[in-house]
């Protein structure tokens, strides 16, 4: 029953890719390994196995664990709902939404179901990797810590450190990040890993002694770039791809201002068949496109504002005109209706706003949030999905008479009179093969034979043997206690 901590000298530096990669090479070597975040922040969430939500990231390690994911791997999630405040989600469930200079006040008391859910996989696992948040560098908000050093204190968890070679300045993140911590904290470091490097590594061996000598912590390696990460789901929208591909069938996507779940896109970026755009704040859709995506979001009323803003409702009225598809996933099937109410307040100020009119459907927020995995099948094609819902809101309306799918033969979503706007609250739709082939052959694709999911598999196998190869993986399993 031991335990092993990556902490980063800074937010995105790998360290979910970093845990990932262990917990598979861990398992590769015949440990049951779990993977755990005490807290974590992000609108990309999975639903668990006992009927919770957690991060997206930790739900990929759970995968590389060879487990079904849980609440205990992520019992704090914060999901920003806009640019001061959160909605709170502890070990599975939405307890509060709080602004930031609030949460401060929280945090103490969250401490104990953290340490109950790690507590538990302690018990089931040989082994559990943690992840930190952000870094402890961060020591002004050291008080009530949950994330990385107050954790690690309060489980007795030994730490490695991360740094990201690839931003420039890893020298100063990591020897910074010991000159700041007091010794208490420090003393929970057990040494440093550098990431993402690229060219020879060789390069930077004084670089790496100068590390070793002035902090006094050992060096477990140079993790070279991994190119391959791009194949694995991202967490976090500075991750979000930039597109690419150069297939016949052109997909764009619109990056909202509060996407969420946007790895509803991983499985479409990888065929063959589809160029996928990214159209962020600022840019057109372009007019070559044959679907627009309108995916999910943490605040359908706000974004919908967004959406405006950036003139893309014109874009979509001028796509459709051309004779162009849309689909919308969970809060972008909301904003496709004639309306979006909240009379509540619950995802920000009270009120109601019109909708993009595409689909004859109106939506009001309610308080009781959905989440479930779904079978469903797709009303148009017959095809069988699997998916999950994760949302408030009820939406109801003519259109919903032309249901996207089908689940347990009741309607879900819809879809317009002439058939080219889609809504659906199905996240992970095109994680299915069969479907998301039959659903491409409708835009005019061949299928490509692509399996997604082996895919993913594959590439988690590949990021652990990249990490066999190059750190030494054995001492930092050594390292655990």
């Amino acid at each position: 029953m031991k335990s092993l901590m990556i902490q980063g000298a800074g937010s995105n530096v790998g360290k979910s890719l970093l845990v990932a990669g262990l917990c598979r090479a861990a398992r590769m070597r015949g440990l049951s390994v779990a993977p755990f975040k005490p807290q974590n922040m992000s609108n990309n969430a999975a639903v668990t196995c006992d009927g919770g939500e957690i991060g997206r990231a930790q739900a990929l390690q759970a995968l590389a664990c060879g487990l079904e994911p849980h609440t205990d791997m992520n019992p704090v999630l914060l999901k920003p709902e806009s640019e001061t405040g959160s909605q709170v989600v502890v070990q599975g469930k939405r307890i509060a939404t709080v602004k930031a200079r609030d949460y401060a006040a929280l945090k103490p008391s969250l401490m104990t179901p953290v340490l109950e859910s790690f507590s538990r996989l302690k018990s089931r696992h040989d082994l559990v990797i943690v992840e930190g948040a952000g870094s402890p560098a961060e020591v002004n908000l050291r008080s009530g810590d949950i994330a990385n050093m107050g954790f690690a204190c309060a489980a007795s968890c030994p730490v490695v450190l991360t740094g990201d070679i690839d931003r420039g300045g890893v020298i100063a993140q990591i020897v910074g990040t010991q000159a700041v911590l007091d010794p208490a904290d420090n003393a929970m470091i057990a040494g440093f890993l550098i990431n993402k490097f690229r060219g020879d590594p060789r390069l930077f061996d004084d670089g790496y002694r100068l590390i070793e000598a002035r902090t006094g912590w050992r060096g477990f390696g140079v993790v070279p770039f991994f190119a391959q990460a791009s194949k694995l789901p991202a967490e976090d929208a500075l991750d979000l791809p930039k597109g690419g591909g150069s297939g016949r069938i052109r997909i764009a996507a619109l990056v909202l201002s509060r996407i969420a779940n946007f790895d509803d896109l991983d499985p479409l970026a990888q065929e063959p068949e589809v160029s996928l755009t990214m159209v962020r704040a600022g840019e057109v859709i372009p007019a070559d496109t044959d679907l627009v995506i309108l995916p999910g979001t943490k605040s359908t009323r706000g974004d919908l504002a967004f959406l405006r803003a950036q003139g893309w409702d014109i874009d979509l009225a001028a796509h459709l005109r051309r004779g162009g598809h849309v689909l919308g996933i969970c809060g972008g099937y909301q904003m496709l209706g004639a309306e979006v109410s909240d009379p509540l307040g619950i995802e920000g100020p009270a009120g109601q706003t019109p909708g993009l009119g595409h689909l004859a459907v109106i939506t009001e927020m309610t308080p009781d949030k959905r989440l479930t995995r779904t079978e469903a099948v797709h009303a148009h094609s017959g095809l069988a999905m699997q998916g999950y819902e994760i949302h408030i809101g009820r939406t109801l309306g003519a259109d919903r008479g032309r249901p996207f799918a089908l689940i347990n033969g009741a309607p879900e979503g819809a879809v317009s009179s002439d058939g080219r706007v889609m809504g659906s609250y199905l996240h992970g739709m095109f994680t299915n093969d069969q479907f998301r082939a039959g659903f491409l052959a409708g835009l005019g694709a061949k299928p490509s034979g692509l399996n997604y999911t082996a895919e993913v598999d594959r590439t988690l196998d590949a990021l652990a043997t990249h990490l066999e190869t190059h750190i030494d993986v054995a001492g930092l399993l050594a390292l655990a206690r």
